[in-house]
């Protein structure tokens, strides 16, 4: 069986990594390409074999018509419910861009609608799927850096002026696009959920930061007195690294959040040190392949909407920290599941790609 995804969206992710990944999977294919831009979408459609495209005003008619079982939905962060609702309600599974929505609300309608619907939604966290991320957190659950205490994490890019992540009315801003990265990876090295966030932003004379900041930095609090800090920046030059100091030794990734850069994972213990760099992988075929296994096994992605939820219920609260200079409490249930070595996917990236 092949797994027929429906593409929704063709900006940027699309044509360099999702498209491009799927072609590399031996259960997944995309058979549909919606979009805003016939022109675009008729090129990318020519360029990997897609047979039919649509505008979003024909979304409804693709869901109704036999051409896919699921789809993946790369749009602005703002647009994420509407169209993974109408998707679920048509009967397919759902792949969503991080964050899973822009409000509380928004992620548990999703949730609903997927359960009513019995399909699956998955959060596109790529990364559970990637050799060095997973290898870091079995280090720090195997023991290897002690007890962890202290988290530490830096992401930052250069954004362009004409990003859509810079628009307050999408939820733009580099908490919600990278600094998700950050508190994706400490909830799942900690095996654990933030209770009390505190936050900073900045403001800079720069036209690019007009509707949203250019860096946040926050402090969460997690139980056992585990501490984690972390720091999202628009503005800096490019760095996505991460540190675990346990009471034993200390876990350090780097090019921890990047999909075309190879992770490096470092574990030091006294004067040991063992450092490990995994072979680049196509990070997007992975995650495709995986959440093709799901659905044709039955079991339920670990990157759930319930996974996705977290986040944004944290992510809101980081960004009240920020505004109001008051800490803010978070309450979450301990998630079941984690990223295991089980979910590994490993694909050689492919360099045929289209990106206008």
């Amino acid at each position: 069986m092949t797994v027929r995804y429906a593409v929704v969206g063709a900006g940027w992710i699309s044509q360099i990594a999702f498209l491009p990944g799927v072609s590399l999977t031996g259960n997944s294919t995309v058979t549909a390409l919606v979009s805003g831009s016939a022109r675009n979408a008729g090129k990318l459609a020519e360029f990997h074999g897609i047979e039919h495209v649509c505008s979003y005003e024909q979304y409804d008619e693709m869901l109704a018509a036999d051409v896919a079982d699921a789809v993946y939905i790369a749009l602005p962060n703002s647009m994420h419910a509407d169209f993974a609702l109408r998707a679920a309600n048509a009967g397919k599974h759902v792949m969503v861009e991080k964050p899973l929505a822009v409000s509380e609300a928004e992620c548990e309608a999703m949730i609903q609608a997927a359960r009513n619907a019995d399909v699956f939604l998955m959060t596109a966290y790529r990364l559970h799927n990637e050799p060095g991320t997973v290898h870091a957190l079995e280090l720090v659950r195997s023991g290897a850096v002690g007890d962890p205490r202290v988290f530490t994490s830096l992401f930052s890019i250069q954004a362009g002026a004409d990003n859509h992540r810079l628009k307050a009315a999408h939820w733009g801003g580099p908490l919600q696009d990278i600094g998700i990265y950050c508190l994706n990876a400490v909830r799942h090295v900690f095996e654990d959920e933030p209770t009390k966030v505190t936050a900073a932003r900045n403001a800079v004379d720069d036209p690019r930061f007009a509707e949203v900041e250019e860096t946040i930095a926050a402090t969460l609090m997690f139980p056992k007195g585990r501490v984690a800090q972390f720091c999202a920046s628009f503005g800096a030059d490019p760095l996505d690294m991460y540190r675990v100091a346990g009471t034993a030794g200390e876990v350090a990734v780097e090019s921890a959040y990047d999909f075309m850069t190879p992770t490096t994972v470092r574990l030091k213990r006294g004067q040991e040190v063992v450092e490990r760099t995994f072979p680049q992988t196509d990070q997007f075929a992975g995650q495709a392949e995986y959440f093709s296994d799901c659905i044709m096994n039955g079991t339920a992605p670990e990157a759930d909407g319930e996974e996705g939820l977290a986040d944004v219920r944290t992510l809101l609260a980081i960004e009240e920290a920020a505004r109001s200079g008051i800490a803010q409490q978070v309450s979450l249930e301990p998630r079941p599941r984690h990223p295991v070595a089980e979910m590994v996917r490993t694909f050689e990236p492919t360099p045929r790609r289209l990106v206008f």
